[in-house]
């Protein structure tokens, strides 16, 4: 098992697919990191008050509350985390999704995505966590 290139030792995952919830745990956990997954973001919610995470992957479609929705709480609760969040979506963004993302300046990471595709996202993701 790999070491984590940072700090950062824990990972939630907010994502509603089964099958990409676990590509992610199993990529996640091969380069050394503890993952948790969230199927929404009122879960996520609840995770984020009881465990400190220092990396959110978020889907911004999921059910109960969208990680648009989870992305505005955490900035208001968790302003810490909010570096470390990295935003997936799939398909067609609308152009409410497109003003959020500019806004936001968060990274994202278009689903589908291949393993190294996430890997090299989360590496991007903990170089600017080193530099803030």
């Amino acid at each position: 098992m790999k070491t984590p290139v940072s700090t950062v030792k824990r990972i939630l995952v907010v994502e509603d697919e089964p099958a990409i919830s676990e590509i992610c745990r199993r990529v996640l956990v091969s380069e050394g990191f503890a993952v948790s997954i969230a199927p929404d973001g009122k879960i996520a919610q609840d995770m984020i008050e009881k465990e400190e995470y220092g990396l959110c992957l978020i889907d911004i479609r999921t059910p109960a509350m969208s990680g648009m929705e989870l992305y505005q709480w955490i900035m208001a609760k968790h302003p810490k985390l909010t570096n470390g969040v990295i935003l997936t979506t799939g398909g067609a963004i609308g152009k409410d999704t497109q003003n959020f993302l500019q806004r936001r300046g968060r990274q994202v990471l278009p689903k589908p995505f291949t393993p190294d595709e996430l890997r090299t996202t989360l590496r991007e993701a903990l170089g600017v966590l080193k530099r803030s």
